[in-house]
């Protein structure tokens, strides 16, 4: 198979689809890869690098989506690559449907095969492949959190761990997920106290056993969460509906209750936030006020992180992307139903029913289309 690898094009997205020893792996096993010049400089991989494993490197990315049968990417298709992908191709990337109609309608108009990153599961209901890139987003969020607390960056001007005699930042985690769990680790080790709230009392049993003392754990209800936001000097939106849109658990109203200054990460809002005055942003232009509450809403957090985010995101992707290579998207799907799950959109065709719900577009059924 064909294996292309463009540069991402997204705002401050210093990501790579694929490291040299991937190549290296998709070359061994007789295929052929092409990778777009300078597509991994952001993460320290050099073109020669690619050259060496066995790539050849194309002049731009119009190249790339035109030579290829399947596309390695890390963030959605924006409209200027939407003509790029074209019917029978497929595209193996995080998608996101649910957040974006534009996106879901553009590539259901494509006509070509979407892989989301985000839906693929593994026997124990997980997603391995949104796991590590949700290790890197829930650290980083207290370390954007941190940052944004001060007061040049127009927050309340707290040390998140405080010091001796002074009391630490109340760190509120909403959601105990991968997102949230590293979110609450990191918090506590840098000294602040920590609430981390979840619907599922197992999941919270689990926390409660590896959490350090200073990490507190809730029952998510309405009634916990605007108690717990008016104490917030940092709020992480960590909520995740595999494939869905984010529930919106924190409505405006509860701004006016929080402290001035106070800042919200929302790491949710790849899947559309789960505050409801969350918007994208970018790290060119990462944060907003409203309410004197300070937002921080970058939707690629780990694309400023490029090389720690590149090598954690490919260990988990190179095996699909060699099974795809090797048997085709609708035959890995055949032998493979948690596989299967990430098929998004095929042909023009929306297979992933919350999608088709976030949208009120007609859902097909996979099993139909695999026969």
């Amino acid at each position: 198979m064909r294996v292309g690898v463009p540069r991402e094009i997204k705002s401050n997205e210093h990501r790579v689809a694929m490291v040299p020893a991937g190549v290296d792996a998709l070359v061994r096993a007789g295929h052929e890869v092409l990778v777009s010049q300078d597509g991994g400089v952001g993460s320290g991989i050099a073109d020669q690098e690619y050259l060496d494993a066995g790539a050849r490197v194309a002049r731009d990315n119009a190249e790339v989506f035109a030579w290829a049968d399947m596309i390695v990417k890390v963030k959605e298709p924006l409209p200027e690559e939407y003509g790029l992908i074209r019917k029978g191709q497929t595209v193996f990337t995080y998608f996101h449907f649910a957040a974006s109609q534009e996106l879901t309608e553009g590539m259901m108009k494509s006509g070509a095969t979407c892989i989301a990153y985000e839906t693929i599961e593994d026997r124990q209901g997980r997603l391995p492949l949104l796991t590590p890139m949700s290790e890197v987003a829930g650290r980083m969020a207290i370390q954007e959190g941190a940052k944004y607390l001060e007061k040049p960056m127009m927050g309340r001007g707290i040390l998140l761990g405080g010091v001796p005699g002074v009391e630490p930042a109340y760190v509120v985690v909403v959601g105990g997920g991968v997102v949230g769990q590293n979110a609450a680790k990191i918090a506590a080790g840098l000294g602040a106290n920590v609430a981390i709230l979840d619907v599922s009392l197992d999941r919270l049993r689990y926390l409660d056993e590896i959490m350090p003392e200073n990490v507190t754990t809730l029952f998510s209800t309405a009634y916990a969460i605007r108690e717990q936001v008016r104490r917030a000097d940092l709020l992480v939106g960590a909520v995740l509906t595999t494939g869905a849109r984010a529930p919106r658990l924190v409505p405006r109203e509860y701004l006016k209750e929080m402290k001035h200054g106070a800042v919200i990460v929302d790491v949710a809002i790849d899947q559309g936030g789960c505050v409801e005055t969350a918007r994208p942003t970018t790290h060119q232009d990462p944060t907003y006020v409203i309410d004197g509450i300070v937002h921080y809403c970058v939707a690629n957090m780990p694309g400023a992180v490029g090389r720690t985010s590149t090598y954690a995101l490919t260990n988990a992707t190179l095996p699909f992307a060699l099974k795809i290579a090797k048997h085709g998207a609708l035959a890995a799907a055949r032998n493979d139903p948690l596989f299967a799950k990430g098929i998004n959109v095929i042909d023009g065709k929306i297979t992933y029913e919350p999608v088709a719900e976030a949208f009120g577009l007609p859902y097909s059924p996979l099993s139909a289309i695999l026969g």
